[in-house]
């Protein structure tokens, strides 16, 4: 680790879905968003997040949670920065989206403050990095998600104005296959440039990466 590197800001990425069945290429989102921001010096990104999607979602073909959980953990087993969070799982419903980032983004910002002394020790969710401890100033959390995703965004049936306002300002990170684009697609969603424009912590820029293309 180069010294330049203890300096940047720290970035987690959480990735939501159904993982029905989990993929090498859910896994090789993660490394190619990491190497794209550690590369340029933006982030050091010190974990990555899986959270698989509660059953009541109903999706045709969606395997029971149990066997998701397993399947994940099997396929984590040759990572050692992405861990799984089945806390999506374990509730009694189905949870929004924005809704699962808020709760990881509260353990996070509460697991960096027990480990700097400023609030009482509670449970250490087994998903946060271990870097966590080492961090003195506040983690970011981004959503990686795929370009399919990004498009249901402008659906106002499936996500309201006021939950893409709410992603936007954690931040989205979206990979999409070379030759489609992203940003126009975005340019041309009245909900989603007015959330990117409006908020303080997103940019959009697209960038390729090998056969993928980075969208933050």
């Amino acid at each position: 680790m180069s010294k330049q590197n203890n300096f940047l800001p720290r970035l987690i990425l959480i990735a939501c879905g159904s993982y029905s069945p989990p993929t090498s290429m859910h896994l090789r989102m993660f490394e190619i968003a990491r190497n794209h921001f550690m590369e340029r010096g933006m982030f050091r990104v010190i974990g990555g997040i899986i959270s698989p999607v509660h059953d009541e979602q109903h999706k045709q073909g969606l395997v029971g949670g149990e066997h998701r959980l397993a399947m994940l953990k099997l396929a984590l087993r040759s990572s050692n920065w992405i861990r799984l969070s089945d806390w999506e799982l374990r509730q009694t419903q189905w949870t929004p989206t924005v809704d699962v980032l808020k709760y990881h983004k509260h353990c996070i910002e509460y697991a960096a403050k027990t480990e700097r002394g400023e609030a009482r020790e509670g449970d250490y969710a087994e998903w946060l990095p271990a870097e966590l401890c080492a961090c003195t100033a506040d983690v970011q959390l981004r959503f990686l998600l795929g370009s399919d995703l990004l498009e249901t965004l402008a659906d106002t049936k499936l996500w309201s104005n006021e939950e893409i306002e709410s992603l936007c300002n954690y931040g989205l990170v979206v990979l999409t296959r070379i030759g489609s684009k992203p940003d126009k697609f975005v340019f041309e969603s009245d909900i989603l440039s007015n959330a990117i424009s409006n908020s303080l912590r997103i940019g959009l820029q697209t960038i390729s990466v090998q056969l993928w293309c980075v969208v933050y």
